[in-house]
């Protein structure tokens, strides 16, 4: 048996640093938090300064046998869980639950799993630190008063299954005022106008702006007439040097932006590919606020940027971490050796490695030096001038390794973002030829939605939120279902452009397409609705100042500055009391709307939220009357707030019966996925340019038969014994589809060597029946979810029978 058991958090992480310790060392894994707070109301005791009453979930049992077992074997016991508060915590409940003794405890932590760093921290250990504990225990205590008070709230004056947060609340919040802010906006249109100059030599043109924009067609197409026998003379000519500096190496918040820019990465994604390459030893910890990097680093950017680029390429910068509350005094992220510039791992792991090297290499690096001209361009019948922007390189410095991308790249067009152009030899009252003036018809542009990098980078802005939160937070908003992450279409639009060439003004109209989103984040309806209720009742739970000075609390209790249960305590009782006031006088929050009156039936239309989501409901229930309401769900992406009467008149036209086909009806409707044609029990998707509500009884067959063929063309084989068994033809080659199973055909075995029995095999517990009346088999019938607008319909009492309280 081993002297020494050193505990770490994960079993990746174990095995990477058993290879560096010698035999006198056992390395074992937590497997993260190996107890929390019970799930009950008891957990937080909130008349005696918040004591909290913790379990060892089921699934961690064993862990803790194991390690409590091995621990009293040992002589030492090295906790070596992450150096942030969250793994301080876990330290702290390990040498709890385990029942440690001081004097056979160590706490070592470090920043970089490789062989000196480990060393380096078994030769210097300490104790558990209890101000980062008690920083953690008082963000965890608050969270869980904050959402159990809260939900019950919810469930009572909104509708039931809703929760809330602290943190995700104000992220919420963020994204519902960003889309109310768009739907606020009003486009302004004005002509923008740009010609492309000539020098009189060959190949010698350029582009340049007007300096001003027109608001109109007429003053634009004025301007571009005057210009017909107008002289075009360089005015003045502006030469000086810039520089462009890199950006320092990557923090938690820095990577989650970059790596959805660069790479399309979700920020969840992104944490958990630099978790793998964090515990594999390839990089430093990935929870940081801190921009800094150790003299070993520095001295090993510097020795591989002089090695390979040359010592003009090398100058040492020394960063300062900006946040006054950062939580973590350690380094930036950053790879562990700067020598292997790309790692073994899955693609992923390859992709964001090679973007922390580059970045942390290129913080190392030489400025990036430009000449930059300026050229004023005069019109000898009118005042303004045209502006001619160029830039030379003339030494690319950083640039060589690494270019930072920002968010305004991905909302402005190609031309409008274009790099400046190299402008040719240019002169003062140099004569100008005008090839062609185009003035293009622009509008100006709403504010953008967030992306979950956008989003990161406001909170981190408004001081809401550490490191190890940005993920958390917004994987939970949209798992709640009150924030959607999706694509959407955009718009077609006209727009006016008038040119000028060979003498001759022309106008034409154009169309463009706008408004089309990509991986942006959309508050749902009911995330609107439970916006405001908590505005409106708990202004201080989603107000950023507040929720900005709760994390500088934590902060504080983590430098030992302020004693954690009385930080608790001013605030709970405030909040309390707002609970209590709330559940008593606030009315029910529906986000009802009236949207006018159906002109069919002259009965009123309206649209709320519902037990089961928003729709749209035209007439209310009288009592004594035989007629009911009617209800329609909403579609996807359309929301309580902008929905306008004609739309919510369209979701009545279906589902709508289009013809027959082998003498059963077919029926045109919209579910979750789009527009279909349901026929016999099964269903076929529309496409994307048919209009559901114009489709006849022709199309409808032809869509019906062209699947058909389609589905036959993708089975290779059928099993009698079980309709429910195939094998078909999949996007990456034949497999075993087995009710809703998707199977994998084993290595060496064809298709038409697949039995039955192979599939009941490669199948497994799955394929098995389950008893009647067990609890299996409950399960394995799910239930029919209803839909809003039938849940309403099919309620005794009706949504609209009792009018909601003002």
């Amino acid at each position: 048996m081993a002297k020494n058991l050193l505990i770490v958090e994960s079993p990746a992480k174990a095995k990477t640093i058993e290879g560096y310790l010698g035999k006198d060392f056992m390395v074992r894994s937590s497997y993260g938090h190996i107890r929390d707070l019970v799930k009950t109301d008891d957990a937080i005791d909130t008349k005696n300064k918040f004591a909290q009453k913790y379990e060892v979930p089921a699934d961690k049992k064993s862990v803790v046998s194991e390690l409590k077992k091995l621990a009293k074997e040992c002589e030492l016991v090295w906790l070596a869980s992450d150096e942030d508060r969250e793994g301080e915590a876990i330290s702290w409940h390990l040498f709890e639950t385990l029942g440690l003794k001081e004097d056979k405890t160590r706490r070592i932590v470090f920043h970089e799993i490789t062989k000196p760093a480990i060393l380096k921290a078994i030769e210097t250990p300490r104790g558990i630190d209890y101000n980062l504990v008690n920083a953690q225990q008082a963000r965890r205590v608050l969270d869980r008063l904050v959402g159990f008070e809260l939900s019950p709230v919810l469930w009572k004056k909104i509708k039931p299954s809703l929760s809330a947060g602290r943190v995700q609340s104000v992220a919420v919040r963020l994204i519902v005022d960003r889309e109310r802010e768009i739907n606020k906006f009003t486009a302004a249109a004005a002509f923008k106008v740009v010609a492309i100059f000539t020098t009189g030599k060959q190949k010698e043109s350029f582009r340049a702006e007007l300096s001003r924009r027109f608001d109109g067609a007429g003053e634009a197409e004025k301007f571009l007439q005057d210009c017909v026998n107008a002289a075009f003379t360089v005015k003045s000519l502006e030469t000086k040097p810039s520089k462009r500096s890199p950006a320092p190496p990557f923090t938690t918040s820095t990577l989650q932006q970059e790596a959805s820019r660069k790479l399309g990465f979700s920020v969840s994604r992104t944490m958990s590919v630099a978790q793998k390459l964090y515990e594999s030893g390839k990089i430093t910890y990935m929870r940081t606020d801190s921009v800094n990097l150790s003299d070993t680093a520095l001295n090993a950017a510097s020795e591989q940027i002089r090695s390979a680029y040359g010592p003009v390429y090398h100058q040492v910068r020394k960063y300062k971490t900006k946040s006054a509350g950062a939580q973590e005094a350690h380094e930036a992220i950053r790879p562990t050796y700067f020598d292997l510039h790309t790692v073994e791992g899955d693609n992923s792991e390859k992709r964001l490695y090679e973007l922390i090297w580059k970045r942390a290499i290129a913080s190392q690096m030489s400025e990036a030096l430009f000449e930059r001209t300026t050229a004023k361009i005069s019109v000898s019948t009118r005042g303004e001038e045209f502006i001619a922007n160029g830039e030379v390189m003339k030494f690319d410095g950083f640039l060589k390794v690494y270019i930072e991308s920002n968010d305004e790249e991905q909302e402005v067009s190609a031309d409008e973002n274009a790099e400046n152009a190299i402008l040719p030899p240019l002169h003062q009252a140099q004569a100008l030829t005008a090839r062609e003036i185009v003035a293009t018809e622009r509008y100006s542009r709403p504010p953008s939605r967030y992306t979950e990098a956008s989003l990161v980078k406001k909170l981190e802005e408004l001081g809401i939120g550490r490191p190890s939160t940005y993920a958390p937070t917004i994987s939970t908003i949209q798992n709640r279902g009150y924030v959607v992450k999706e694509d959407r279409d955009g718009k077609q639009r006209n727009y006016q452009v008038v040119t000028l060439k060979d003498g001759q003004v022309q106008s034409a109209v154009k169309s463009e397409m706008t408004g089309a989103e990509r991986s942006k984040l959309f508050p749902t309806d009911i995330g609107a609705v439970v916006n405001d209720f908590l505005v409106s009742h708990f202004k201080g739970i989603v107000d950023f100042n507040f929720t900005a000075s709760v994390e500088k609390q934590f902060d504080e209790i983590a430098q030992g500055l302020k004693e954690w249960t009385a930080m608790i305590d001013s605030f709970y009782n405030p909040f309390h009391l707002e609970v209590e006031m709330t559940i008593q006088n606030a009315d029910r929050a529906r986000g009802e709307r009236d949207l006018g009156t159906d002109p069919a039936t002259g009965k009123k239309v309206s649209v709320r939220i519902g037990r089961f989501g928003p729709f749209v409901q035209i007439g209310e229930a009288v009592e004594g009357e035989e007629e009911k309401p009617r209800f329609a769900s909403l579609r996807s992406g359309q929301m309580i707030e902008t929905i306008s009467l004609e739309d919510a008149l369209e979701l009545f036209k279906l589902p709508k019966k289009v013809g027959l086909f082998e003498d059963k009806e077919m029926t045109v409707a919209i579910g979750k996925f789009g527009p279909y044609i349901r026929h016999n029990n099964a269903f076929y998707s529309l496409p994307k340019d048919a209009d559901p509500h114009a489709v006849t009884e022709p199309q409808a067959i032809e869509i019906i038969q062209a699947k058909r063929i389609k589905d036959i063309e993708k089975l290779i084989k059928t099993f009698e014994e079980n309709p429910d068994a195939k094998i078909e033809n999949g996007r990456w080659g034949p497999y075993i589809k087995f009710g809703k199973l998707n199977i994998k055909i084993p290595k060496g075995k064809t298709p038409e060597e697949i039995t039955y029995e192979d599939v009941l095999k490669l199948a497994g517990p799955a394929a098995a029946p389950a008893k009647k009346g067990t609890a299996a088999a409950k399960k394995a019938v799910p239930a029919k979810k209803a839909t809003p607008a039938k849940a309403a319909a099919t309620k005794k009492a009706s949504p609209a029978k009792k009018a909601p309280k003002k």
